[in-house]
């Protein structure tokens, strides 16, 4: 007994000698480390440098009038983009019509019925060509099939090109966010006998409701900003306009023909509806982030 207590103690007092490489290894990982951290630094100082430069241009522009104006007469201060804004409004709200129910179902399929086999293969497949087609080539596409048989630039056709552009991006979210829900979840349910269509719907889907409602404002934030479909789509209007088969203004066409004329007061309103434009997405996701927080699943 004494002799093993003994034992044990030196080995208490031996040194562990490292294995060879072990600072290399080391050396290795903390120099990675320090540099992803400082990528991550740099990336963050450019995104505060962009945000802060933007804040700083347009927030002297910011007012009541100009959510509730109309722009004022060439070369004059004052005035507003209401008209703007609302038709934002407008094309974002048809294009969620499109996208987001088409997205989801995608999303939903590539998930749950799809993960093996040639035809889920295929459709995720042309899921991330589609998601890869510039925006101007959908805008070419929507003008011929859609404007060009209607003899009219309307709402209705910049809602339609921007939902194709946010379907690709909603459902490879979908997908990759239901991928994260524990596959017990599903056993569970089945092992109850609800249909597999059910556990989809009552159980998986509300898991991962929070994931895929920020993945629909991020689709949606990189639409709001498109201009190219617009040219070729609703193109623009400079007065007031709900008419879905008329042409619309919005803040990203409105935003490039005032920051490339050649008026001070025009530019500074292209600062400020670039600063709403901003704006607008961030309290999107900050809602989406507060009050959808999802269910908890113990794993």
């Amino acid at each position: 007994m004494e002799a093993g207590r003994i034992e044990v103690r030196q080995m208490a007092n031996s040194r562990i000698e490292p294995k060879p490489g072990h600072f290399g290894r080391q050396l290795k990982s903390s120099v990675m480390a320090v540099l992803c951290a400082s990528l991550t630094m740099l990336v963050l100082g450019l995104l505060l440098l962009v945000l802060g430069y933007i804040l700083w241009r347009g927030l002297p522009g910011l007012s009541l009038d100009f959510f509730t104006k109309p722009p004022a007469p060439v070369g004059m201060r004052g005035g507003g983009l209401a008209h703007a804004i609302a038709g934002s409004f407008i094309l974002m709200g048809l294009a969620c019509l499109l996208g987001i129910p088409w997205g989801v179902g995608i999303g939903i399929f590539l998930a749950e019925y799809a993960r093996k086999g040639f035809f889920g293969e295929a459709v995720r497949f042309l899921v991330d060509v589609l998601s890869g087609v510039p925006s101007i080539t959908i805008g070419i596409f929507v003008y011929t099939v859609i404007v060009v048989r209607m003899k009219n630039f309307s709402a209705l056709a910049g809602g339609v090109a921007l939902g194709i552009i946010m379907v690709p991006l909603v459902a490879r979210n979908t997908e990759g966010i239901l991928r994260l829900v524990p596959q017990g979840l599903r056993e569970a349910g089945l092992s109850l006998g609800l249909p597999f269509w059910k556990v989809t719907l009552f159980l998986v889907l509300p898991s991962a409701a929070r994931g895929i409602v920020i993945g629909i404002t991020l689709a949606g934030a990189g639409v709001a900003g498109e201009a190219a479909p617009l040219f070729f789509t609703s193109l623009n209007n400079n007065f007031w306009s709900v008419n879905l088969l008329e042409p619309v203004s919005s803040l990203p066409m409105e935003i490039f023909r005032y920051a490339t004329a050649p008026f001070a007061a025009w530019h500074e309103l292209a600062w400020t509806g670039a600063l709403v434009l901003i704006g607008i997405v961030i309290l999107v996701m900050l809602l989406a982030r507060l009050f959808l927080p999802g269910f908890e699943i113990r794993r």
